[in-house]
């Protein structure tokens, strides 16, 4: 049997435990966001361009959940709301179909969230990725597809990031889609000179056999 001593001895052990991991949790939640966000990049990335396209839905699926926990925890950071949309619309061209068309509008959903939080986040990556979303779907009576829309945004993202690959890969993307080719061209040749970014090599590689089989449709 536990004396009173033991007792004192054992509530002062578990209080100083309890305040530790309370000192911890607080000093490490930006990191934790940081390691979360690093975790959705290279898993989507993993997904993307490494992964079989008919097993690409599931695993989708199973990341947008780690993301909306993410989001859930840290729901006033842009960040998180920019990888959970990332990964939904993702999730949605790999299903594919009118089944994708709500994946589609939760994914808009996160975008404008993050742009109210922090348009410049990650580089305005809500503004391209919304953008992109805009000229993906299909328009009115079907969908929320809008043209006018989708330029206006593509063009705040380079505003913000010029020399990025990914907003120049989708702009030109977007003028191609237009049937605007010759246009496309610049931009296209601006993104395969766009500087690497640092852990995210993969996505990188992918991105630029993209716009390489891009150029070479246009050319």
């Amino acid at each position: 049997m536990m004396t009173i001593t033991g007792f004192r001895h054992l509530a002062l052990r578990l209080a100083a435990a309890t305040a530790m991991t309370l000192s911890c949790a607080a000093w490490a939640a930006p990191a934790d966001l940081d390691q979360g966000i690093r975790a959705l990049q290279n898993d989507w990335a993993t997904i993307q361009y490494k992964t079989p396209p008919e097993q690409r839905a599931a695993q989708f699926e199973a990341l947008s959940q780690q993301a909306h926990a993410l989001t859930a925890r840290y729901a006033a950071k842009a960040e998180p709301h920019i990888w959970e949309g990332i990964i939904l619309s993702s999730w949605a061209g790999a299903k594919g179909g009118m089944g994708a068309l709500g994946l589609a509008k939760q994914a808009k959903a996160e975008y404008e969230s993050a742009i109210q939080i922090d348009s410049k986040a990650l580089d305005g990556s809500a503004l391209n990725s919304l953008g992109v979303l805009y000229y993906k779907v299909p328009g009115w009576p079907v969908g929320f597809g809008d043209n006018k829309k989708a330029e206006a945004l593509l063009q705040q993202a380079l505003a913000l990031n010029p020399d990025g690959i990914d907003p120049n890969y989708f702009y030109a993307d977007y003028l191609v889609y237009r049937n605007r080719k010759s246009e496309a061209v610049p931009y296209l040749q601006k993104a395969l000179k766009a500087p690497p970014r640092a852990g995210r090599e993969v996505a990188d590689e992918g991105r630029r056999e993209e716009v390489r089989a891009l150029l070479k449709s246009v050319q």
